[in-house]
């Protein structure tokens, strides 16, 4: 199979393009290698590689010539560093996805996996002994403040207790880049419906391994804590790091794109499908850090009590519908990916390419 990886020279495309080769296929790389993502030329993989923006229709629409899926990973991701960058994540991430769905739908390719995100739920799910499941409100900043990190019940202000969220949950994108992930899936689940195509959205977790850039905004907190130990210095932990999350090694998350891939194209899936992609094993951020620093061999987290609005307190969801109908297992345990990252290499810069 000819797969198009839109953002294949990227942290999760790069391993995406290994794993289909793996498995006998031939993808095509299509990567803007933007400054945000790559301060430097990455390591290219080996596959034929078109360096282009996903916005450039002309460029799409070469690229597509003899695909026959598409797996579309070119996105601006994190939180970013204030709402000054709401622009470029809209740009990127949902006028992007429209011209690639545009382009694919006049080529005729109807086989599509998308990047999701875990973000798109906003808060976890949370339960309150007197009310059952409840949705919290945004967290105030009078609260965070404070030190009072903890959603309350809507309903009564009492403590709750977070639980695994199911893809049938309520969306409720809490900052912008969790609200163009979700409109990837509205634009993704219009252009199945309007060509009768497939499309599979895999909402990753906290994705974490070899090769995540360092040094910049735009990484997952994994990163800010390995660049952080590389320096010498002590991992910042943010809140009181009690925040909960699920950790999946980046070579789980690229053979979950690879089953989905034969999956769509074999018309395995609807107008779109949406599976959670985690570990299942949740962990606290601090949990998370004190692994990474000792395998590392320190220094040892701090605890600042700083915090960012638009983060989330808890987010675990539940991946047994990627496990049941496409038959993904992740096989990388916290401890042993830790300990991995701790000594893997991450993304440098290597200067500017012609």
């Amino acid at each position: 199979m000819r797969v198009l990886v839109t953002g294949g020279a990227g942290f999760i495309g790069s391993h995406i393009v290994a794993a289909l080769k793996d498995r006998g296929h031939d993808p095509v790389v299509l990567d803007a290698l933007l400054p945000a993502a790559h301060p430097g030329t990455p390591p290219l993989p080996d596959a034929q590689f078109i360096r282009a923006d996903v916005r450039d229709a002309e460029a799409v629409r070469a690229a597509l010539r003899g695909v026959d899926a598409v797996c579309h990973q070119a996105a601006m991701v994190g939180l970013g560093k204030d709402f000054a960058d709401a622009p470029d994540y809209v740009g990127c991430n949902d006028l992007g996805t429209a011209v690639l769905l545009a382009e694919m739908a006049a080529a005729g390719v109807g086989a599509l996996v998308l990047a999701g995100s875990m973000v798109v739920y906003g808060e976890g799910r949370y339960t309150c002994g007197r009310h059952g499941t409840v949705r919290p409100a945004p967290r105030r900043t009078e609260d965070l403040t404070a030190g009072r990190f903890e959603p309350l019940c809507p309903d009564c202000g009492a403590e709750l207790v977070p639980g695994l969220v199911g893809e049938d949950a309520p969306t409720d994108p809490r900052n912008v880049y969790a609200t163009t992930k979700l409109a990837q899936e509205h634009l993704a689940a219009s252009w199945a419906r309007c060509v009768e195509g497939r499309a599979v959205s895999l909402r990753y977790h906290n994705v974490y391994g070899p090769g995540m850039p360092r040094d910049t905004p735009y990484a997952g907190v994994a990163s800010f804590f390995r660049s952080a130990l590389a320096r010498g210095e002590a991992p910042r932990v943010y809140e009181d790091g009690a925040q909960r999350r699920d950790f999946v090694h980046v070579a789980d998350v690229a053979a979950a794109n690879a089953v989905a891939l034969e999956a769509v194209a074999a018309g395995q899936a609807g107008a779109l499908v949406a599976y959670n992609t985690g570990s299942g094993e949740p962990h606290t951020v601090g949990e998370m850090a004190a692994e990474l620093a000792s395998a590392h061999g320190g220094p040892a987290p701090v605890v600042t009590g700083e915090f960012r609005l638009g983060d989330v307190r808890h987010i675990t969801a539940d991946s047994a519908r990627l496990r049941e109908e496409l038959g993904w297992r992740p096989v990388v345990g916290f401890a042993e990916g830790m300990t991995e990252f701790a000594r893997a290499g991450q993304r440098e810069s290597a200067g500017a390419i012609g």
